[in-house]
């Protein structure tokens, strides 16, 4: 049975919620029951999912497509009741349209769930990628002033040491594990926020949340660690635990999780 004095956090991406739904998600969520649950790269309209991915029992929905069909997209599914949720919120068409960012107020902490951009195989979108992460970070930071707890979550697209990826010497100009980008993270870190797993597994290489879908590429292990759960500092007296789920099928990314005293 479910602890009522913790809540458990999910942040998935799901390649395409459709396909994941036929990969078993449903059966994922009735077994697994996060209490909140973020998506990422859900590549779908809500209208043109079935009911047990539009409308799961026992939680509420809320979703925030792309403009352009097909792309992006991020959606919240919770069994806890918030007092607000936002869809995109940073105030900029140019990164609201793209379906990237959900916030909502639990009132003990505000969540930002996000799909972070991709900066291209021709690094083209990687001044909007570093653009978007730091509107996400002034937007907290402004919520942190007001006396907010943050929770920042999701497919943040960046390794940031060489512990988090397999293969750091080969990808040093590749977009998510460029220093600009590595930067921006860094950046994140000395605002205070926590990268909860990594904090509790300062040592521990292998842990990858992301893995081509080239043959046999998961079964080796050769990844990227680039979901990831940051909090505020003040957060960290709340952590029961943080972990990364790579047994789950469904997606070339896994689920990630973490667990908080209410």
């Amino acid at each position: 049975m479910p602890d009522p004095s913790t809540v458990r956090l999910y942040s998935w991406n799901v390649n395409g919620l459709r396909a994941c739904g036929r990969k078993g998600f449903g059966e994922w969520l009735a077994t697994e029951r996060p209490d909140v649950l973020g998506l990422q790269e859900t590549r779908a309209l809500p209208e043109q999912l079935e009911s047990e991915l539009h409308q799961p029992e026992g939680y509420r929905t809320w979703f925030h497509p792309a403009e352009k069909k097909g792309y992006s997209g991020v959606a919240l599914f919770s069994l806890l009741e918030p007092a607000a949720v936002t869809l995109g919120g940073l105030g900029e068409d140019r990164f609201d349209s793209e379906g990237r960012l959900i916030i909502a107020d639990y009132g003990s902490f505000l969540l930002y769930t996000g799909y972070f951009p991709n900066g291209g195989a021709d690094l083209g979108r990687v001044p909007y990628k570093l653009e978007f992460s730091e509107a996400v970070l002034q937007h907290a930071e402004a919520q942190r002033a007001a006396g907010r707890s943050i929770v920042i979550c999701g497919d943040i697209n960046t390794a940031h040491a060489e512990i988090d990826l397999a293969n750091p010497a080969s990808n040093r100009k590749n977009t998510g594990f460029l220093p600009e980008e590595r930067a921006w993270i860094s950046r994140l870190l000395d605002h205070g926020y926590i990268d909860v797993f990594r904090h509790r597994n300062p040592e521990l290489a292998g842990a990858y949340t992301w893995w081509s879908n080239r043959p046999g590429v998961r079964e080796r292990n050769v990844g990227w660690r680039i979901d990831v759960f940051y909090i505020s500092p003040d957060l960290l007296d709340r952590v029961i635990d943080a972990r990364i789920h790579p047994e789950v099928p469904g997606s070339d990314h896994c689920p990630i999780s973490l667990e908080l005293v209410r």
